[in-house]
């Protein structure tokens, strides 16, 4: 018989209830910090459930290594949390950001700041503008993220992986964590989904869509002679040209640089191989893209050192320890996200988070279906063309202050998430110093007819 066809079935499930919250997060990602440090700093009691032995998420774990996707023109649109990991990784030494005066376009400083990846990547000139954007360290992000969780008095459990939730006449009530000590539940007024892959709303009945786009592993490397590597780059561009096809071939895909440079001296980024056709939320998939990846890596790395200057004695620093996983599974909420919404820039009146030149109505962050549930991060309510071009990391932080502000109005008003206005939550993300996208750009599109029905 085929074992797919098998199913098993076991007694009703028991779990100790570990702690009742005001709100509770489920995944310590980028997202999911933000949204639990801004309702703890909203008043809130709250608890955040993370499945890895740190927080950050892709950021951290997944190495994803450049924030960007900040800027509209000269306009720095995603600000609040993310501007204050910007500012304390850049006291630890461990963030290089541009100087205002060098986000501009020239030969000179695209030389200085391009292999940091410090420039406009959405830009068609050559060479691209550099702009505000920060290049950072993964493990200052981990010490950042744990500073600003303590710091705000938030209740976090390291170690726990989500299993189900618990849902009762269509309102979510708290969620089940797998740990080394069993089964636990923890109870709150509001849920707030930062997993990437919306692994809580999917099992609590939330519509979703499901799709596949990219795949990654990145790595980093030390030992590098990065001056010797540039030099060598620009008295030599076709070879060089020629080097890194032949580089970005054995990786199976590549970003538009392939290496990059870090805040630590002689480390660089490899942000590779980029691969398709694997399934982000399938174990097998996941198992075979683990091998794919590192296989690409170990023939890519041996070119590297016997080819490109200043790559000579080079050496495995470390590999990711969590894939970067694009897309998977999408929220279908209240409002669905189009790519005309992102590429018409389309300004909705309940606008509530930000990122570079497109706008996140808080309709995209509720499900339909379950009450006191919110979502944030790449897995928000969006068609996939719309989410491929709107999911960066600083976008997601943006969302998660958002829903946390939400989380905590509804929480401290005895009220349902999805009865929270736009306006309070607007103003919610001003006090917290961020941009919620009240006050659309000049080169937005303001939605009049949505103005009309909300205002009204």
């Amino acid at each position: 018989m085929n074992t797919l066809e098998l199913s098993t079935t076991t007694a009703d499930l028991t779990a100790p209830v570990i702690s009742r919250s005001d709100v509770l997060v489920v995944g310590g990602g980028p997202a999911g910090v933000a949204a639990a440090v801004t309702a703890a700093r909203s008043g809130a009691k709250v608890t955040l459930l993370e499945r890895y032995s740190s927080l950050g998420g892709l950021a951290s774990g997944g190495m994803v290594l450049v924030l960007d996707d900040m800027i509209n023109g000269q306009e720095i649109t995603v600000t609040g949390i993310v501007s204050e990991y910007v500012e304390r990784l850049q006291k630890l030494g461990l963030a290089i950001v541009p100087p205002a005066d060098d986000r501009k376009t020239s030969e000179e400083l695209w030389n200085k700041w391009g292999r940091y990846g410090t420039f406009d990547f959405h830009s068609h000139t050559n060479p691209k503008p550099i702009c505000y954007a920060a290049a950072f360290d993964p493990d200052g992000w981990k010490r950042v993220s744990n500073d600003l969780v303590r710091e705000a008095g938030v209740d976090l459990r390291l170690h726990s992986w989500f299993s189900r939730p618990i849902v009762d006449n269509g309102v979510i009530k708290g969620v089940i964590c797998e740990t080394k000590l069993g089964p636990q539940a923890f109870m709150a007024d509001v849920v707030i989904d930062t997993t990437g892959d919306i692994d809580v709303a999917s099992r609590a009945g939330a519509s979703y869509a499901k799709d596949n786009y990219l795949t990654t592993l990145v790595f980093r490397l030390g030992n590098v002679n990065t001056k010797a590597a540039e030099a060598f780059e620009q008295a030599n561009p076709k070879e060089a040209r020629a080097i890194n096809r032949k580089i970005k071939r054995l990786l199976g895909g590549a970003w538009e640089l392939w290496w990059l440079k870090t805040p630590i001296d002689g480390v660089v980024w490899c942000n590779a191989p980029h691969m398709s056709g694997f399934d982000g939320v399938d174990p097998a998939d996941m198992t075979a893209a683990e091998f794919a990846a590192r296989d690409r890596i170990s023939e890519s790395v041996e070119y590297v050192r016997a080819n490109l200057p200043g790559f000579e004695n080079c050496y495995m620093l470390d590999v990711a320890s969590q894939m970067g996983v694009r897309q998977t599974r999408l929220l279908q909420g209240e409002y669905v996200m189009t790519k005309d919404d992102v590429t018409q820039r389309r300004h909705f009146a309940d606008t509530v988070a930000r990122g570079r030149d497109y706008y996140y109505p808080y309709r995209s962050l509720l499900p339909k279906e379950v009450d006191q549930l919110l979502v944030a991060g790449r897995h928000y309510s969006a068609t996939p063309e719309a989410q491929k071009m709107s999911r960066e990391i600083p976008p997601c932080m943006a969302m998660g202050q958002a829903v946390g502000v939400a989380a905590a109005l509804a929480a401290g008003n005895n009220m349902l998430v999805r009865d929270v206005s736009a306006l309070d939550i607007q103003q919610g993300m001003r006090r917290h110093g961020a941009d919620p996208g009240d006050v659309p750009s000049s080169n937005a599109t303001v939605d009049i007819d949505l103005n009309a029905v909300v205002l009204a």
